[in-house]
């Protein structure tokens, strides 16, 4: 298992952004399939991105489509969350997860089953 370690959460407005980071310790890092997760209060843990070993494709769950951006810096074995256009109902403890499945169809990532590694999450409140 790879330790992950998320930063960036906080605070914000709706309408605002905010940047999350997951810093990963191996120098592996390249060959983990990287996604983001958040669970809300009382809710299940729900997939919101993922982006495959290179960084060239990504997927997003509808409801962050076109408001948030996954990205990943392999030489700095870090993946991001850029997240834009926030709304309340994006409150949540947001996690990254790494996994080792290689799997063709990154639409295969929206099951946390398919993640071996998880940080400890970092908390993001939108305020309305």
């Amino acid at each position: 298992q790879v330790e992950l370690v998320e930063s960036g959460g906080g605070l914000v407005q709706a309408g605002g952004s905010l940047r999350l980071s997951c810093a990963a310790s191996e120098r592996t890092f390249s060959s983990y399939v990287m996604g983001w997760f958040r669970q809300a209060p009382g809710k299940e843990r729900e997939f919101v991105a993922v982006i495959n070993l290179s960084g060239a494709n990504t997927y997003y769950a509808d409801s962050v489509k076109d408001r948030f951006t996954i990205s990943r810096d392999n030489a700095k074995n870090t993946v991001y969350l850029q997240m834009n256009s926030l709304k309340p109902e994006d409150t949540a403890v947001y996690y990254c997860a790494a996994s080792t499945n290689t799997y063709r169809y990154l639409n295969y990532y929206t099951d946390y089953k398919m993640f071996g590694s998880w940080g400890q999450g970092t908390q993001v409140t939108v305020s309305s």
